[in-house]
């Protein structure tokens, strides 16, 4: 399968269950119900609602609960580690048979998952990888690689040289650390001449925004800028729109932005110019693997490292914890390789973006 047809994955797509998964459609109808017949009762904490992307992965879950024939209850613990713990609790009240979650902080979640394991409530985590526990299988995608490849875009376009803002995530977040530590050690590496400074948001919107706003303050000849999710997006527009730096690419105040996530705004922005790149995270994925894999993990089926039917990794991170690494393109513009990498065009419809 081409590189293309594997990122084409969307809500129009007709479900086959995976030969490596062997996850069978029941009758369960997706809903929030405890009833069902044989469709296994599965809990579902959505982390957030207040991003794009987020919304997009709570849009997909019941679809695609749906077409596996496995039955919900849902929650939403905000990027609260307490509510999360908390409506771990509400779920093995309920019955569940297995736990879907996104932990955003990803050392508090470790007594969770030890009560989950003790009941023998297998757990999916998606996005996120626990710093410690028993989970049944992480779904992610390479989150080093993200760094990298926002560093060597945002490198070649400045030919190596110049300041740029890495807005990053949480950094008590396994994504927030792996997205840092590799733009950081991809440029020392790769591009020494590019100064980077690094602004702590714990993916807040706001923080975010003052941070830029007080670092073009005191370095007003920022080139590039890195933000480790869309999160950002809306307040780095405005402040470059303040500054009258929303120019044309071959205008020399342009300010390379590259961003990560994949959501439709981003993908509209690549086209009018007002970004220059991003990362798709596949929402879509994130959603269909978590229930396929925790739903094989009720049913009793274990798996090892190494390639899925599905075109993507598995890897052993540690003895006894594996994690799915899917694929995440770069996105920009005309579509043309950068640094040697492959890239996809904006309105590429394989992007789930460009289809939600």
């Amino acid at each position: 399968m081409t590189r293309r047809a594997l990122l084409g994955l969307g809500l129009t797509m007709t479900l086959v269950a995976s030969a490596t998964l062997a996850a069978g459609c029941g009758d369960g109808a997706g809903k929030d119900s405890g009833s069902g017949g044989s469709a296994p009762l599965v809990g579902v904490d959505y982390p957030r609602s207040d991003t794009d992307f987020w919304n997009s992965y709570i849009r997909y879950v019941p679809t695609f609960a749906n077409e596996l024939g496995v039955d919900l209850k849902t929650t939403n613990s905000q990027n609260d580690i307490a509510n999360l713990i908390s409506n771990a609790q509400t779920f093995m009240s309920q019955g569940v048979k297995g736990v879907v979650m996104a932990p955003q902080d990803t050392a508090a979640i470790a007594p969770t998952l030890q009560q989950l394991a003790a009941k023998k409530i297998p757990v999916v985590t998606i996005d996120t990888r626990p710093d410690s526990g028993e989970v049944a299988m992480v779904i992610r995608a390479d989150n080093r690689a993200y760094g990298t490849k926002a560093c060597k875009f945002l490198g070649t376009k400045l030919g190596g040289k110049g300041k740029v803002v890495m807005l990053q995530g949480g950094l008590d977040s396994i994504n927030g650390r792996d997205r840092t530590e590799a733009f950081h050690e991809c440029m020392r590496a790769d591009y020494p001449g590019v100064t980077v400074f690094g602004e702590a948001t714990d993916w807040k919107a706001d923080v975010a925004a003052s941070k830029l706003q007080t670092r073009f303050a005191s370095d007003p000849d920022i080139k590039g800028i890195y933000m480790q999710s869309s999160f950002a997006l809306s307040g780095t527009l405005q402040i470059l729109k303040q500054r009258g730096l929303q120019v044309p690419a071959s205008d020399p105040k342009h300010v390379f932005v590259v961003s990560n996530d994949g959501i439709p705004e981003e993908l509209a922005d690549i086209g009018k110019d007002l970004i220059d790149a991003t990362v798709s995270q596949p929402a879509d994925l994130y959603a269909r693997y978590g229930l396929e894999y925790v739903k094989a993990a009720i049913d009793g089926k274990t798996f090892q490292p190494g390639p899925t039917d599905h075109h993507s990794t598995i890897i052993q991170v540690r003895e006894g914890l594996l994690e799915d690494q899917l694929p995440a393109p770069l996105v920009t513009k005309d579509g043309a390789p950068v640094a040697g990498e492959p890239t996809l065009k904006f309105d590429d419809r394989s992007l789930w973006g460009n289809t939600a």
